[in-house]
């Protein structure tokens, strides 16, 4: 029989959904639930800190997570094993938010305090111990200190190895990354034959998802991985496909647009020898940006022809209306102008025939700001504002399309408007639409040195819950638009 979902499961289709403030807010009030049940430093109440700090941790805003963490093991409790194992938990995922929010003296202060706690309680060669050998061995590898975090981390491979635990995959790993940046020529991945399928896959699943951390080391340990992975699993295996996406990924990060462009080529002839037509559709359109960054605008545009052909053949109209507006905008970079307003204008008609309304929205914004570069600004008007009208107000594309709208309005054919203040003028929106109409009667956000300015002007007293949803709601919008300020997409 199937369990109810819980709290946290809900929370965090909430969250998979976009809808961080509701997922919070529902975490919140479960807590607020244990505190008044249970009282404040109680088992529950713990549990209840740890599971808004834990998406938190997983939303990005590392800081409020810390504060959870640290309230949620602030009592340690007496005379109850399963919930000081519960304490321990809490202390290690302290330990790992702070490392992961760069604050590396906390994290490493916290991480030796719980592996004292956990040999303590559980004894040396109980993998629970070992659980808070590896984070701390993460922790030394980022503070530079390679041979320690080599002891430790082989330490933690022997504990789990021995004991049968499913943490060796994320050990070893580590262990790869603590090998390549030892850069001794040793090999970063042996032994794999040894261990059973889903042990590789979560290996390369911790690889990838570590590879941001350094790109220049994760992409050496990532080919090794490849190669790894290509003799154990075979080169069609899906795991082994998604390291070269990564790859891919990487190289674009560091600049390797070359190695980018022959990472996605792999993928995609492994997809067409699987008959996989919609997963090489988008592979070949990676590979299109690919050459294009490469500087390779023929061979992007001979891409982007085989993608519209694949598409034709998948016959969705959402996939034709994304290639024909890559399509439209790569031939718009490299000049060919009436190509380029067919291909947009097809590819707004794809879209109005599927039920994709992003889609819909973006085609729009695309030929709406080509016709705009066009000083065609009462035809780009008019194409914009149907685009935004189909996007949520947050989306990416929607910023852009409302920063070039200003452009039009003001009659400019390029300088494209005010960036930041649009994702501000966004910023308001996105918060006013969520607070009670009769609280504010206005809010005003600016952008100061890459940071959000906000004033608050209200039309009465709030309550204090109130100003509780108030501040959450402000903070979820920096969270959501900041990384916005740099990047608009």
């Amino acid at each position: 029989m199937s369990r109810s979902p819980s709290s946290l499961d809900i929370a965090y289709g909430l969250l998979e959904e976009g809808r961080l403030i509701d997922a919070e807010q529902l975490l919140l009030k479960e807590l607020r639930k244990a505190e008044r049940k249970h009282g404040p430093g109680s088992p529950q109440w713990a549990s209840a800190q740890c599971d808004l700090g834990n998406l938190l941790f997983s939303s990005g805003r590392l800081d409020r997570a810390v504060d959870c963490y640290r309230s949620a093991c602030s009592r340690p409790p007496a005379g109850d094993p399963e919930a000081y194992k519960d304490h321990l938990t809490y202390r290690l995922n302290l330990g790992m938010v702070l490392t992961t929010a760069g604050r590396l003296d906390e994290a490493e202060d916290e991480l030796r305090r719980n592996l004292q706690e956990r040999r303590d309680f559980y004894g040396r060669e109980h993998p629970g111990y070992a659980y808070a050998l590896e984070p701390l061995a993460d922790v030394l590898l980022r503070r530079g200190d390679i041979g320690q975090a080599r002891q430790l981390v082989e330490e933690a491979v022997g504990n789990f190895w021995r004991n049968g635990h499913e943490r060796v995959a994320t050990a070893l790993a580590l262990r790869a990354e603590i090998v390549v940046a030892a850069a001794a020529g040793e090999s970063a991945f042996t032994g794999l034959e040894q261990l059973p399928d889903d042990v590789v896959e979560q290996i390369a699943h911790t690889v990838m998802s570590r590879t941001g951390q350094d790109p220049a080391t994760g992409r050496a340990v990532l080919t090794s991985l490849i190669a790894a992975l290509e003799e154990r699993l075979g080169p069609d295996h899906q795991t082994t496909l998604n390291a070269l996406s990564q790859l891919a990924n990487t190289g674009h990060d560091i600049g390797d647009e070359t190695g980018r462009v022959r990472a996605i080529e792999k993928v995609l002839a492994s997809y067409d020898r699987q008959g996989r037509a919609e997963d090489a559709l988008m592979a070949a359109l990676g590979l299109a940006m690919a050459q294009d960054d490469t500087g390779d605008t023929a061979a992007a545009l001979r891409t982007f022809e085989d993608a519209w052909a694949r598409a034709d053949r998948i016959g969705r109209h959402e996939l034709r209306a994304q290639v024909l507006r890559n399509w439209g905008l790569a031939l718009s970079a490299a000049g060919r102008t009436a190509e380029a307003e067919r291909r947009l204008r097809d590819a707004v008609a794809a879209a109005d025939l599927g039920h994709d309304h992003e889609m819909l929205g973006r085609s729009r914004i695309a030929l709406g700001l080509f016709l705009q570069h066009e000083e065609r600004l009462g035809e780009a008007r008019q194409v914009v504002e149907a685009g935004l009208s189909t996007l949520d107000v947050a989306h990416p594309d929607a910023i852009v399309g409302r920063s070039h709208l200003g452009a039009i309005v003001q009659g400019r054919a390029c300088g494209c408007g005010d960036v930041q203040g649009t994702i501000a003028e966004a910023f308001r929106e996105f918060v006013m639409s969520r607070l009670p109409g009769d609280l504010l009667e206005d809010l005003d956000v600016g952008v100061d040195d890459g940071e959000f300015a906000i004033q608050v002007r209200l039309r009465r007293k709030p309550s204090a819950a109130e100003i509780e949803h108030m501040n959450r709601l402000i903070e979820s919008a920096n969270a959501e638009f900041r990384s916005r300020l740099t990047s608009p997409r």
